[in-house]
């Protein structure tokens, strides 16, 4: 979180809770595309490792996929926030990293507290474990967040430096 605030972003909404397969399912199947998607890449990944899919079917890998996920992030409890900010989701992306954490950048939060790997998690039969999602696209975040929080658990409020960025006047600078 410290990361988030120390580049501007401000924190709009948290909760923790352990969510039920179905949230999972539902949150990775707002985009009806996803499942297809990530079956897609998940089979040109397997070939270009030289390694055989468990399926060519892109839409059977997805559902592999999305059983993965339902068991990883439901053993827990899961944190979910909404942040916000100019250029909040770039800036989220570039601070969380790559989805696999091996290869995410030093300094980055997947980077940084997470040695998974893709390999480590299809020879375990399970999913990535990442440690955090972050939204890829402003509609995306527009599916996600209500899927996650309801309106009135989103507080609007003002922080000090919202004025130096984003009062075009600057009339709310010296009070």
């Amino acid at each position: 979180m410290k990361r988030y605030e120390r580049i501007g972003l401000k924190l709009v909404a948290l909760k923790m809770f352990v969510p039920t397969e179905t949230m999972i399912e539902e949150h990775y199947l707002l985009d009806s595309e996803w499942k297809k998607k990530v079956g897609k890449k998940a089979i040109t990944s397997y070939q270009k490792k030289g390694e055989t899919p468990p399926s060519s079917d892109p839409i059977e890998v997805g559902n592999l996929v999305v059983k993965r996920l339902k068991k990883y992030m439901t053993s827990g409890p899961v944190i979910a926030m909404v942040w916000e900010g100019a250029h909040a989701i770039e800036l989220v992306r570039k601070i969380t990293g790559g989805t696999e954490p091996r290869s995410a950048e030093v300094g980055t939060i997947r980077g940084d507290f997470v040695v998974d790997s893709y390999q480590m998690a299809d020879g375990d039969n399970r999913a990535i474990r990442n440690l955090i999602h972050a939204s890829g696209s402003a509609p995306e975040a527009n599916m996600e967040i209500p899927h996650w929080f309801k309106p009135e658990e989103i507080i609007s409020y003002k922080v000090p430096h919202e004025a130096t960025l984003y009062d075009v006047d600057m009339k709310d600078i010296l009070g």
